[in-house]
């Protein structure tokens, strides 16, 4: 199986595709909408420079960026390249106001980093990335790189993982057994212990999570 990396338009640049090439990775060039590199139809890389880094945390451009990798991808990582150090000199930001967005990238969007010191660490980062997903893997790449339209399963998903210590696996299980969201927002603790793996401990906790009124 030979390695394949879709590589948005504007990447396709400079010396990152001609190390590509000289490694023997095929490479697609897309207008890609969301991320700049797809390594499998899960795992998608945003690739940043220092700089660009900090101009789109300025410009608002960061996190409108990491809800849409968010959204369309199960893996979605960042690749942030250059020297760190700079990273708190460029457009006279405070350092605590980038630390706070790396935190809230990593934590809340739960998006990992990566770090390359240059293009060819970079390349060599994507490789890595793609041998993981497509050899050891077993995964597909597609063409998907336009923003993802969900189908009402898929959000009914996305709603019920939000649930505390509900994963994929669970929410599927979940929606199988009550049919709709409404009706598992609605099950008694006793409804919810009879699900496999989900135990007395995450049903007392859903429940007390879904009947908790906050100061709103």
């Amino acid at each position: 199986m030979d390695l394949k990396i879709i590589v948005d338009h504007r990447e396709n640049k400079g010396q990152l595709p001609r190390f590509l090439y000289e490694k023997d990775i095929q490479i697609e060039t897309k207008a890609l909408e969301v991320g700049d590199f797809i390594l499998s139809n899960e795992c998608v890389v945003e690739l940043k420079k220092v700089p660009d880094f900090v101009n789109s945390l300025v410009d608002g451009r960061l996190f409108t960026q990491a809800k849409e990798l968010r959204e369309n991808f199960q893996k979605p990582l960042y690749i942030i390249e250059g020297d760190m150090r700079e990273i708190f000199e460029i457009r006279n930001v405070h350092p605590n106001a980038i630390r706070a967005a790396m935190l809230s990238l990593t934590l809340d969007y739960q998006i990992p980093f990566l770090f390359a010191h240059d293009t060819e660490e970079t390349v060599n980062l994507l490789i890595s990335l793609a041998k993981r997903e497509q050899l050891d893997n077993n995964k597909e790449i597609s063409l998907r790189g336009s923003k993802r339209t969900w189908t009402v399963e898929e959000q009914q998903q996305f709603l019920v993982e939000g649930l505390p210590l509900v994963g994929p696996k669970l929410a599927k299980s979940l929606l199988k057994e009550f049919k709709s969201p409404i009706t598992l927002l609605n099950a008694t603790e006793e409804d919810l212990i009879k699900i496999d793996k989900l135990g007395p401990k995450k049903a007392k906790l859903i429940r007390e999570l879904l009947d908790a009124k906050g100061e709103h």
